[in-house]
């Protein structure tokens, strides 16, 4: 058989099913984005799901680097702890741990790590405050992943 003109189709979809960044719901209800991705039935690929996930991190990183500049001299799993708070409650709430920042500047990690569970947020995420602290209190990473 023939191949369909899949640019020419990707054209005629966007122009009947409209494109959106945003989630909607359709005219059944159904929770949709994109160009008319069902979320309820069909969801998201794994493959679709890593792909966001590394468009986040970027962003995640990016303002990492305009907002706490010297982030990047911690070491790695440093890192990765103050990048898991950033990516969890957003740059704007991160900066409001001034304490823990500063700690974290400091390398007094044992003094930034009991900031970070002397927090609401610890509250709201239990076990995961614990595990970032642990990271941010020993350089080393959870057993769990």
């Amino acid at each position: 058989g023939r191949q369909m003109n899949k640019n020419r189709f990707i054209k005629q979809m966007r122009f009947h099913e409209g494109v959106k960044n945003k989630v909607y719901k359709d005219h059944l209800g159904i929770e949709t984005i994109g160009v008319g991705r069902n979320l309820v039935d069909r969801g998201l690929s794994d493959e679709e799901v890593d792909y966001l996930l590394g468009n986040d991190i970027t962003i995640v990183e990016n303002e990492l680097d305009n907002g706490l500049s010297w982030w990047r001299d911690l070491d790695e799993v440093r890192q990765r702890a103050l990048a898991d708070l950033a990516f969890n409650m957003g740059i704007p709430r991160l900066h409001g741990f001034v304490k823990m920042l500063d700690g974290l500047q400091r390398r007094d990690y044992h003094a930034a790590a009991d900031e970070l569970l002397d927090s609401k947020y610890a509250k709201q995420v239990g076990a995961r405050s614990e595990r970032v602290a642990t990271m941010i209190r020993t350089g080393e990473d959870s057993a769990e992943f």
